[in-house]
């Protein structure tokens, strides 16, 4: 089976580029497998290149390479295809629309997968009629805005399948009556570490992710300040990049020194293998707001590490065991999580067990595991051969008008607040 992934930009660090390299890398075991990247920015891919997968830029962003193509006027022209309502829309161009295009309608696959709302729409538009067509969703339904959400009503029918990372997201697709879109959630999939983890003796609590405001670090770092006071031998390292401007770094910053926390509480960059760093903990901990899935959760429990998580929407719950590999809190209380996490260290049993469980239980996540829960669906989509194609004329023409009518009021909103605020 050839498969073909359609990636925004395989050069850089994400969550989607980690899950999408360790499925490739499983299924390039005994399938042939190709990774589009929409956008190249660098030499090689910052995460490191996947195993015997065949990787393809199609837009070259390097500076100083003989392949430039900032430089190409179209890529100053905003993007037709791809979704104004996708937030990456300004990244996109009509030279991506034009480059995406001529690669998917010549790409001979037998699956082609999307791993963004704007790409998925350039797969359903695009993408050789005899392939499969294969959505990935990596955000929760909820996360995105109206518009996009009525771009997926109306494009996401010309897929075969959706796939969704929590079976609570897929609910919510199924719920937008999709018809004949087969919607099936299929977590993440997560490499085991080297070697069976050790017993856990050292007094750290890590935290990993991106540095911004849904992740909640102002409300670990408060928690942790009643830590501090009851085991100040206990340490919080957090490990994440931030935005390009640093604001979120300095705000937490502030608060560490606020609090007189700059002994106990320290921010790090992104470790590009944080297995080691899990292996100087003892616990593992997630404060979020909202996690689509929660791959730091699971990296955790495959080293062995009891996880405390807010029980948020939606990854959380349907990871940990409340009781058994972790523990589930409340969203936004301070208390809770520092509760939670004194528990589990005036209690060395305790974290034990729960480790135990969490390194035997997180084998679920495994990649080769992951990899053939997506081959049954792409051998049952082949069996079942391609579906409809296309939308019509006339609903494609209605398509039309509803884009152009929705971009066109978006234009008069943007124009409206640049007016207030002279």
């Amino acid at each position: 089976m050839r498969i073909s992934f359609l990636l925004h930009n395989a050069y850089t660090f994400g969550g989607t580029i980690r899950s999408t390299f360790n499925l490739a890398t499983a299924l390039a075991a005994h399938h042939d497998v190709e990774i589009i990247s929409v956008f190249r920015t660098r030499e090689t891919p910052a995460m490191g290149a996947p195993s015997q997968v065949l990787l393809t830029p199609l837009v070259d962003l390097r500076g100083k390479s003989a392949h430039y193509d900032g430089d190409d006027p179209r890529h100053a022209q905003p993007a037709r295809v791809f979704p104004r309502a996708d937030g990456r829309h300004r990244q996109y161009s009509r030279l991506t629309d034009e480059r995406i295009g001529r690669c998917l309608s010549g790409l001979e696959t037998d699956v082609i997968v999307g791993t963004r709302p704007g790409l998925n729409v350039h797969i359903a538009r695009h993408a050789h009629p005899a392939a499969i067509r294969v959505g990935q969703e990596h955000l929760t339904l909820s996360g995105h805005g109206l518009r996009m959400r009525h771009e997926i009503r109306h494009r996401y029918p010309l897929l075969d399948a959706l796939t969704t990372v929590t079976e609570a997201d897929a609910q919510a697709y199924r719920q937008l009556g999709l018809p004949d879109v087969r919607v099936q959630a299929i977590a993440n999939s997560v490499p085991p570490m080297n070697t069976r983890p050790t017993e856990h003796t050292g007094k750290v609590v890590v935290a990993a992710g991106r540095l911004i405001p849904v992740k909640r670090y102002d409300l670990l770092i408060k928690a942790f300040a009643d830590v501090a006071a009851t085991h100040p031998d206990w340490q919080l390292r957090i490990f994440g990049n931030g935005d390009t401007t640093g604001d979120e770094k300095h705000t937490l910053a502030t608060l560490i020194d606020n609090l007189g926390l700059k002994d106990h509480v320290f921010l790090n960059d992104h470790a590009d293998a944080l297995e080691s760093e899990f292996a100087k903990a003892s616990i593992a901990v997630s404060a979020s707001d909202r996690e689509s899935f929660g791959m730091t959760i699971v990296e955790a429990m495959r080293c062995g590490l009891p996880v405390v998580a807010t029980d948020c929407p939606l990854g959380p719950r349907e990871i940990i065991t409340h009781g058994v590999d972790g523990r589930l809190v409340r969203p936004g209380r301070a208390q809770d999580l520092a509760t939670a996490l004194c528990d589990l260290i005036g209690d060395d049993a305790l974290r034990r067990r729960m480790g135990e469980a969490a390194w035997h239980n997180s084998a679920r996540y495994a990649p080769n595991h992951i990899a053939e829960q997506h081959l049954d669906l792409y051998r049952d989509l082949l069996r079942r051969g391609p579906g409809r194609r296309s939308l019509g004329p006339l609903r494609e023409a209605a398509h039309q008008a509803r884009t152009a009518a929705i971009d066109t009021a978006h234009t008069l909103r943007s124009a409206a607040r640049r007016t207030r605020k002279r």
